[in-house]
């Protein structure tokens, strides 16, 4: 047989992994079993990320900031910070080469012009000549005296008449160039502004300097800063992206002034040093004390300590002044970003992240990752799962339900194939009679469609179109009278030990499992779920998912849970009555009176008054099967006394195996009764 596969080129569109809420709720599931937050789950799993069912993942925050911190790395291994200034060392020594030999030239050019030009007399000429060597020769020994550092050459240079006029202009462009570059360390979009820095620019910027620092002074005063003003006259310095307000302006700065102190920390002090002598060689004293002034304005209005970062650069490659500014502004961003994921990842407020510097520093697909995340709570809440109450998301009851069939699912996976068909799952609604009503398909139901009412459900969900679409929620079933019954009372342990050495949790999910089991398969049936430790509360199959154990007292009362389920189950004619107990402790508390009385190792008294209500428990036909997640002796010797009175059944098992236990003996020990 021949298969035809075609290729195409990625273009962004394709969708490797399409997130759905079920997908989403399955990955929340164990978290929210865990802790009962959906805040806390949805922070946990947007660090982690998203598994899907055919293997495929959506990458979670934990990943984009590996990722960062990687490319953040790698710049690092491939500069070279030390090559900075050797752009300007080799564009000075061209300038002094093609000066020297402007020098030359000029003196060639003035000896020919000499020989050639008859009017005037050989003593004039030589006098000229004389001049122009004694010219040269000045010119040629300042450049010889000339400082090895591209600062102290731009000093002296600053104040060298050039001879060559090339190189005279080559000198000048590269001061404006440098000059512009020192003015966008301080005001974002300023290099473009100001096109040539002539003596009437420098006398501008420094008049705006000047406003700008009074500006600052008032605000530190107290007094109102003329913004507007400011920008009005000096509104043109600042390109198309003018700020908006003061606030903005000095975020502005901030970032370009954090940029230009990054630098400086990165560099070693003799770099330093060059750095600060090439600025002061380039601008004039009255424009560095306007700087100066700016930049301890800006320390105190504006505090700019997570903006400044030391970078060890160990690479080979070069960069230039220029670069180098750039990428500290790109590493600085990469700071800010991890920041936000750091942020994110203890907050859980994912659309705090912002999009665009994600994509600008870690691609399109990195994007595309934090939108997925981004809309998955409003996925959940769309699809009725979660819910908000305030501030605070909370499960709704179908998010419930969610929980509970996939806790039974993984309970019944652990099961073998034969001993699947062997309890009564498969027995539910085919054995009774119909009632005429029907119900929504759920998992574990027999599949006796009602086909009229499930292609109804399918055409009001996506409307009239042929074929139609169905989907698992689109199907009914009828609904049939059921043949069993049962009253159970399932006792969970909610005392320290349990959290401590880690039952709790699979006690939960198998507490979870049994509640969806009894109203999803048999809802005939009765089931009360009922938590202990100092004292036994009857709790909510609502509830179960937030359910925790109890950290803050001591004490496994199970007489006070043994008098609660005898009270409900009293009242109950079901063909079975029996109580659940899951625990990891023998008695160490009881009932008197209305207190409870704590003491361990455990009391002749509390060991007696507990037996007593086993007694009555027997006396009124409610069996007492235990499941012991510890064999400490205590434990056992208690559970022997137990069974022996109420001849109920006792296992002992590990976590991973209570599920499959405790569901199992449920179902194989409910009782067929006559409808």
């Amino acid at each position: 047989m021949a298969y035809l596969f075609r290729y195409a080129r990625w273009d962004g569109t394709q969708r490797i992994f399409e997130l759905d809420q079920d997908t989403v709720m399955d990955e929340l599931s164990e978290d929210l079993l865990a802790h009962g937050d959906v805040q806390r789950a949805l922070r946990n799993m947007f660090q982690r990320g998203i598994r899907g069912r055919e293997g495929d993942s959506q990458e979670g925050l934990r990943q984009l900031r590996e990722r960062l911190r990687q490319r953040r790395q790698e710049n690092l291994d491939r500069y070279n910070l030390n090559s900075v200034f050797k752009d300007i060392q080799e564009k000075l020594q061209n300038i002094v080469k093609k000066e020297r030999e402007g020098i030359d030239r000029r003196v060639q050019e003035s000896r020919q012009q000499a020989a050639e030009n008859a009017d005037l007399e050989p003593q004039q000429k030589q006098k000229l000549l004389d001049m122009m060597e004694q010219r040269a020769n000045r010119n040629r020994e300042r450049l010889d005296q000339l400082p090895e550092n591209p600062g102290g050459m731009i000093k002296d240079l600053s104040s060298y008449d050039f001879m060559d006029d090339e190189a005279r202009q080559e000198f000048q462009d590269l001061l404006d160039s440098l000059k512009k570059q020192m003015m966008q360390n301080y005001f974002q979009n300023m290099k473009q502004q100001l096109q040539s820095l002539t003596p009437q620019d420098m006398s501008a910027l420094r008049d705006m300097l000047k406003d700008l620092n009074q500006m600052l002074q008032d605000k530190m005063m107290g007094r109102e800063p003329n913004f507007q003003g400011f920008m009005d006259k000096w509104g043109q310095m600042f390109g198309d992206n003018r700020p908006q307000s003061l606030e903005e302006l000095m975020e502005q700065m901030a970032r370009q002034m954090g940029q230009m102190q990054s630098l400086m920390d990165s560099m070693s002090p003799e770099m330093r040093r060059e750095l600060e002598q090439m600025m002061e060689s380039l601008l004039d004293e009255a424009t560095m004390d306007e700087l100066a002034q700016l930049g301890m304005a800006m320390e105190q209005l504006f505090p700019m300590d997570d903006l400044r970062g030391q970078y060890p650069f160990m690479g080979q490659d070069d960069m230039t002044l220029e670069e180098a500014m750039r990428l500290m502004g790109t590493l600085q961003g990469m700071d800010e970003l991890e920041r936000q994921l750091q942020d994110v990842m203890s907050q859980g407020n994912i659309a705090d992240l912002d999009l665009d510097k994600v994509q600008e520093l870690l691609g399109e697909e990195a994007r595309r990752a934090v939108e997925e995340l981004q809309r998955v709570t409003q996925m959940l809440e769309d699809a009725g799962y979660i819910k908000r109450k305030g501030d605070k998301l909370e499960l709704a009851p179908r998010g419930i339900r969610k929980i509970g069939q996939k806790a039974l699912r993984e309970v019944f996976s652990q099961l073998k194939k034969g001993r699947i068909g062997q309890h009564e799952l498969h027995d539910r609604g085919l054995n009774g009679e119909d009632t005429g009503d029907t119900k929504l398909y759920e998992f574990g139901d027999p599949f006796d469609v009602d086909l009229r009412r499930s292609i109804m459900n399918a055409v009001e969900r996506s409307g009239p179109q042929v074929p139609v679409h169905m989907t698992r929620e689109d199907f009914e079933i009828h609904r049939r009278e059921q043949i069993t019954e049962a009253a159970t009372c399932l006792l969970l342990d909610q005392s320290r030990s349990m959290g401590m050495f880690g039952s709790f949790l699979a006690a939960k999910k198998v507490a979870l499992a049994l509640y969806t089991l009894t109203h999803s398969q048999f809802p005939r049936d009765k089931l009360w779920v009922i938590g202990f430790s100092d004292y036994a509360v009857q709790l909510k199959g609502e509830d179960l998912p937030e359910v925790t154990w109890n950290a803050w007292v001591s004490g496994t009362n199970l007489h006070h849970a043994f008098m609660v389920s005898r009270q409900l189950l009293s009242r109950e004619k079901a063909a079975t009555r029996q109580i659940i107990v899951i625990t990891d402790g023998e008695p160490t508390a009881h009932i008197e009176g209305s207190r409870a009385y704590f003491a361990y190792p455990p009391s002749h008294r509390t060991i007696q008054e507990t037996l007593k209500e086993v007694k009555r428990c027997t006396e009124a036909g409610i069996v007492i099967n235990t499941f012991m997640l510890e064999s400490s002796y205590y434990l056992l010797h208690f559970v022997d006394q137990m069974t022996r009175i109420n001849r109920g059944r006792a296992f002992y098992t590990n976590p991973d195996k209570l599920g499959e236990f405790v569901l199992v003996d449920y179902l194989n020990n409910r009782r067929k009764r006559v409808v």
